[in-house]
């Protein structure tokens, strides 16, 4: 397995497992699937603004069906004051969870993180995603609330538990 950065290329890829995602998970709250031109446009938007979207991709695969999965971050809120936070996702391919992928992803978004200069990682995650929450645990992120009922899926109420990871001791922010 190698992690990379994304490309145009890996949108269709991409969307295919979000779209699993979508439509047998709550590991994301959208209800709406994406096609490739929306992915496309989504590894733009990020790269633009020089925030990662990354894929493990299989070496010996030699088809659409390289990609493993994938990773990125960005702005935690649209303001200012926090563009030293970012929230980060990982998404692995439904048959390969476990397997050590979003493992390698999340360590290589942590290390692009911390070369980017970023203080802190935040991790928005379904509370009954147990899977998610003890990959980010295994990286030091400690839980630090606990939204009840604030998303619906699939007829029911969903709460949110939010993690984050301080990458540096800095005292004081950059000038």
């Amino acid at each position: 397995m190698d992690i990379r950065d994304a490309t145009a290329e890996d949108a269709a890829a991409i969307a295919e497992i979000y779209n699993h995602a979508i439509t047998h998970s709550t590991a994301t709250w959208d209800t709406h699937t994406v096609d490739a031109a929306n992915r496309r446009a989504w590894i733009a938007n990020h790269q633009q603004v020089g925030d990662p979207v990354l894929v493990a991709v299989d070496d010996e695969a030699q088809d659409e069906h390289n990609i493993l999965g994938y990773a990125s971050y960005g702005q935690w809120r649209p303001f200012d004051g926090y563009r030293y936070t970012v929230e980060n996702s990982v998404y692995v391919h439904h048959e390969l969870r476990g397997g050590g992928t979003g493992t390698a992803l999340l360590s290589a978004l942590i290390d692009r993180a911390r070369a980017q200069g970023v203080h802190v990682i935040v991790a928005g995650i379904d509370a009954a995603n147990t899977g998610s929450i003890r990959l980010h645990e295994r990286f030091r992120f400690a839980a630090v609330g606990h939204l009840p009922q604030v998303g619906v899926k699939f007829g029911g109420w969903l709460d949110l538990t939010f993690l984050q990871l301080t990458l540096d001791d800095r005292a004081d922010p950059p000038s």
